[in-house]
Parts: structure tokens; C-alpha cells; sequence
């Protein structure tokens, strides 16, 4: 085979688990090629999800603000109106600088990018191959070790089929060219409670169903019972304990079919718009997982081992492909614990140190142990808390809403988890992760100087009241 055909590593996915693989193995002096079907690189994260989505929730909230606050604070817009164009405009701008960026890290660290649809292929003379399909034919690549990174993709409801139109994917609610006058989102979980509330912001009435009895289900309760308080306020409708049976299109729009879990009553929503945000899937299609011997669980995941190894020798998985949390920071982790284990280092990912965050505004930040898991488990814990109510650069900003919540274990005092509802959660929870990661006290927290005055005070505060002693409230 041509020595240009074969790598120390061969990454499949350029995703954030895969792209952040492909260089902590070029900088371990692996040579490294990276497989992306798409034209270019960042997976669903830079292009269709994380960073999209973001940009358009902060263009969002300026416009809420201004229309909303403004006044409080002295703004006055005689003439304000919405531009969605260059909203839309502006998201694209930042998609093409990160994902520009990423080849510009590939051309930096020497990584080949290989563009078309990977397919694993039996191993050969102790290499692994994989086939490249790309636009002028097909190319088959050797190495010693492969790394599948492949993410994920939303699930498609077989009474709600997605028609890119007037039913959709996270992937079109991130494109409409107009303000839908009623969205109606099926699933309370992070991506429908995030773009739900970009296009609230801009005007729509939107309706989110849940099946659960409450949303962001997975996360503490009290959180989420805060941030539902909050996107009430701003206009959110909420139908819990519900379930959707499907919908039909009339005249213009669509009717949604509700049924009350509870009661079995049912009913009937008008919208022209429906974004089914239900959870993503582990994306194999044409990966070639059962031709190569790959296991997989129930769930259609890569089944890998404590060290990312699937059943088949050389071959690993990271991300969004495996079992855990799809959050791109996760992988991202994964992946450099892989490529590290490859090169005989000690790879290792703390799984309850991995943070999650919901952006909408207020946010909501976690790490560790939620309340309701303490007690499933029996564990001795306790809990301070502090609202943002009473914090000073919370009062000066005007975002008042929401707390800070530790759980720390009854004996050792040791972090079990944090639960942080407010503005610029996502920035704070660094610092209860570190302390985690450490396996620090709520004492340390609390005898750590936070400067004033910041929203981190309410973290200290929440750290105090542990054992019962805070001091601004």
C-alpha cells in the first residue's frame, strides 16, 4: 500500500471530540488523518449546533434587552425593530471563523483532512483500514489505530417525520427566514428550551410539551423549577405531563394532538411550526460497524471499554457515539484521554466533573450529584444556597433571578454538586468544577476571597450557608 495511505491515526468525525483528538495525537508525533463528510470541519457542534445556536441566543438577548430593559437603564429606542437577515448573517459569520479556524489547526499541526464518508473495512497485515468516499471516487487509508468520533444526530419521532419545513430538526430552527407567529416545541429539554427561547425572544408565542412532569427532567429540581419560573415570565408556555400523538396540516398551519399523561384527556394546538426536539442518536450509518466486528449496546452506541477500546483491536470511540452525556466538552475530554492511552500515557476522564449548562437566560449550570440522586442513593449530604436576589452585581445588572445551590457530603464536607440558575452560570461553574475535580470542600469555597463585587460572591455564599453561616442574607 502507498505510505501516504497509512497513519499512526486515522480519526473518523471532526466534531469537537474528533478535531481535539486529531491534535493532542499530532503534538504526541502520531501521523494523523481526520475523516469528515462535510466540506467543513467542526462536526454539529461548530456548524449546526453549539456555536449557531449560541450566537443566536446572545443576538436574541440583545434585542430582549433592548426592547425590555432598556429603559431601565437609560436606553431609549425610538425606532426598534428586528433585521433577522443580519442575525442570520452574523451567526454564519462566526460558524465560518470557527470552522476556519480548525483547518487552520490542522494546517498548524499537520493533520491531513480527508473529506468524505468513512466506512471501517476488515483489518490487513495488522492495520486497520478504513475507505474514504469523496466527490472524485474512493480511497482506502491503513493505521494502526482508529478513533470513530462520528456524534450524533436529533431523533426523528415516527408520528412527527421531519419535512424541513413546517417539522423540524434543531438544524432548520436554526435557519427560518421569518419569526414564526406559533412555535410549538416537543421536548423540554436543552435544545428546545434553548431555541425555543431565541424565538421567543424575537416575537413568537412558543408552546413547549414535555412527557415529563417537569423539564430539563435530568437536572436538579430546584433549578429547574427556577429557570421554568423565569422563561414563564418571558412567555414561554408550558404543557408538562404531556404527551404529543402527532400532527396534521391545516390550511396554512399545522394542529398538534396533546394527550394529559394523568387524565388521558386530549387536545388540539394550532401553530405553523413545529420543532421536535426530543434527543439526539448515536450517528453509525455507513460506518460499517457490524462488517468491521464492532459491538454496539441497545441504544445503537460503540460499545468501548474503561479505556475507549471497543471489542475490536485498535479501534476506539469517543463522543457523542458512546454512552454518557452528548456534550461537546465531554468528547472533547474523551478524546484526548484516547489518543493519550494510544501513546501508553495515562488518559482519564472524571465523569462527575464534567459540567452541563442549558443557555438560556437566566442559565443553568450543574456539575456532580443532583439532590434527587443524593437521596436515591441514600447519601448523607447538605445543602446551602444563596439567590442572586441578594447578591450586588446582580442588583446593578438588573438580573436578579435565580441561586446558587451546594451539596456537599455530611461527614467529609467534600463538593458532591453544584447547581448554579442565573446570568453567566455557564462562566461560574468552572470553579466549583475545579474544586471538584480536586475533590475540595464546600469549606474551601467558602474560605476562598471572591471579589466584589461579582455574581461569584453567590457561590461563596451558597458555600457558607452549608454550615449554615451566610453572611449577606
Amino acid at each position: 500500500m502507498d505510505s501516504k495511505a497509512q497513519y499512526d491515526l486515522i480519526v473518523i468525525g471532526s466534531g469537537p471530540a474528533g478535531y481535539v483528538a486529531a491534535i493532542r495525537a499530532a503534538q504526541l508525533g502520531m501521523k494523523t488523518g481526520c475523516i469528515e463528510k462535510s466540506k467543513t470541519l467542526g462536526g454539529t457542534c461548530l456548524n449546526i449546533g453549539c456555536i449557531p445556536s449560541k450566537a443566536l441566543l446572545d443576538s436574541s438577548e440583545h434585542y430582549s434587552f433592548a426592547k425590555s430593559k432598556g429603559a431601565k437603564h437609560g436606553l431609549v429606542f425610538s425606532d426598534l425593530r428586528l433585521d433577522l437577515g443580519a442575525m442570520m448573517k452574523r451567526k454564519t459569520e462566526v460558524v465560518k471563523q470557527l470552522t476556519g479556524g480548525v483547518a487552520g489547526l490542522f494546517r498548524k499541526n499537520k493533520i491531513d483532512f480527508l473529506n468524505g464518508t468513512g466506512k471501517l473495512l476488515s483489518a490487513q497485515n495488522g492495520l486497520n483500514r478504513v475507505e474514504v468516499k469523496g466527490d472524485t471516487g474512493s480511497q482506502v487509508y491503513s493505521a494502526k489505530n482508529i478513533l470513530i468520533a462520528s456524534g450524533s444526530i436529533p431523533i426523528e419521532l415516527p408520528f412527527l417525520p421531519f419535512d424541513g419545513q413546517s417539522i423540524v430538526s434543531s438544524t432548520e430552527a436554526l435557519e427560518f427566514d421569518s419569526v414564526p407567529n406559533h412555535l410549538v416545541v416537543v421536548g423540554g429539554g436543552v435544545i428546545g428550551l434553548e431555541l425555543g427561547s431565541v424565538w421567543a425572544r424575537l416575537g413568537a408565542k412558543v408552546t413547549v410539551i414535555e412527557f415529563q412532569p417537569r423539564i430539563a427532567s435530568v437536572v436538579d429540581a430546584q433549578a429547574g423549577n427556577e429557570l421554568q419560573k423565569a422563561l414563564i415570565k418571558q412567555g414561554l408556555e408550558f404543557r408538562l405531563g404531556t404527551k404529543c400523538l402527532g400532527a396534521k396540516k391545516s390550511g396554512g398551519g399545522l394542529v398538534v394532538e396533546l394527550e394529559e399523561n394523568a387524565t388521558g384527556t386530549k387536545s388540539l394546538l394550532e401553530c405553523d411550526k413545529i420543532l421536535v426536539a426530543t434527543g439526539r442518536r448515536a450517528y453509525t450509518e455507513g460506518l460499517g460497524l457490524d462488517e468491521a466486528g464492532v459491538q454496539k449496546d441497545q441504544a445503537g452506541r460503540v460499545n468501548i471499554d474503561d479505556h475507549f477500546h471497543t471489542n475490536v483491536p485498535g479501534i476506539y470511540a469517543v463522543g457523542d457515539v458512546v454512552a454518557g452525556p452528548m456534550l461537546a466538552h465531554k468528547g472533547e475530554e474523551e478524546g484526548i484521554a484516547a489518543v493519550e492511552i494510544m501513546a501508553g500515557q495515562a488518559g482519564h476522564v472524571n465523569y462527575l466533573a464534567i459540567p452541563n449548562v442549558i443557555y438560556t437566560h437566566p442559565e443553568l449550570a450543574s456539575v456532580g450529584y443532583t439532590e434527587e440522586e443524593l437521596k436515591a442513593k441514600g447519601a448523607a449530604y447538605k445543602s446551602g444556597s444563596f439567590p442572586f436576589l441578594a447578591n450586588g452585581r446582580a442588583i446593578a445588572m438588573g438580573d436578579t433571578e435565580g441561586l446558587v445551590k451546594i451539596l456537599s457530603d455530611a461527614k467529609s464536607d467534600r463538593v458532591l454538586g453544584v447547581h448554579i440558575v442565573g446570568a453567566r452560570a455557564s462562566e461560574m461553574i468552572a470553579e466549583l468544577v475545579a474544586v471538584m475535580e480536586f475533590g475540595g470542600s464546600a469549606e474551601d469555597v467558602a474560605r476562598t476571597c471572591h471579589a466584589h463585587p461579582t455574581l461569584s460572591e453567590a457561590v461563596k455564599e451558597a458555600a457558607l450557608d452549608v454550615d449554615k453561616r451566610k453572611i449577606n442574607l
